[in-house]
């Protein structure tokens, strides 16, 4: 038998099971990042949320089963703020872009720990097999042929330089996440918290002036930017 606590608006009851689970996720995401699916302790991800262990496995089977929630929450909600974007059809192609790169670029600025989570993950398996890269192939491919379509559309219509859909995309998504990835590395090499609102801003401008250089066609550069 779970041992819960029963005061109504608490976290840790199953009187309300959204407020408990989004407090566990909350907390399963800050220690996996930090440490890892295989160095995170439960323990810590239970006193984190304000729940008991009991508590904890009965709204998820297992830490790997936790784990994946986690996975899933995050990535599945960058897959649907960027799919809503691709999906508009008031938007021309330089204009959907770079909404699309603001969207994504946003989303992970949003939390520090998406870019430093996902990292973990890709490194911790080989040969796509992780939890995220299943996750990803799932809700990304969708998302991936939207945006290789609207690549090829630009381009055909004249206003994307003449490229290459899956290489410029590859490209696009390095441009819109490096900075993040790349965290660690430049508190080594600069002083000052890369997360303050003004490097984050001065980064984004940055993002999108890049993006719009390498494939808007020659009279479009200065075109359909938002600050």
């Amino acid at each position: 038998m779970v041992a819960v606590h029963t005061k109504a608006g608490k976290s840790g009851s199953r009187g309300e099971p959204e407020k408990t689970r989004a407090a566990i996720l909350k907390a399963a995401l800050e220690e996996f990042a930090h440490e890892g699916v295989t160095g995170a302790r439960t323990d810590e991800i239970a006193r984190s949320a304000g729940v008991n262990k009991a508590l904890l496995y009965y709204y998820f089977k297992d830490k790997e089963g936790l784990y994946g929630s986690v996975l899933e929450q995050v990535i599945s909600g960058l897959f649907s703020r960027v799919s809503a974007v691709l999906d508009r059809e008031d938007l021309s192609c330089r204009e959907k872009l770079l909404l699309y790169a603001q969207t994504h670029y946003d989303y992970v600025a949003s939390s520090p720990l998406y870019p430093r989570l996902l990292q973990r993950e890709f490194m911790r398996t080989e040969r796509n097999t992780s939890v995220a890269a299943r996750i990803i192939e799932r809700l990304g491919r969708p998302v991936y042929g939207k945006m290789m379509k609207l690549i090829a559309d630009g381009s055909k219509s004249g206003e994307f330089r003449d490229v290459d859909p899956a290489q410029a995309l590859t490209s696009l998504l390095g441009v819109i996440v490096f900075y993040f990835v790349s965290i660690p590395a430049q508190q080594l090499m600069s002083s000052g918290d890369p997360f303050t609102p003004e490097r984050i801003a001065a980064r984004r401008a940055a993002v999108l002036d890049f993006i719009s250089a390498a494939l808007f066609s020659s009279g479009n550069l200065q075109k359909d930017r938002r600050k």
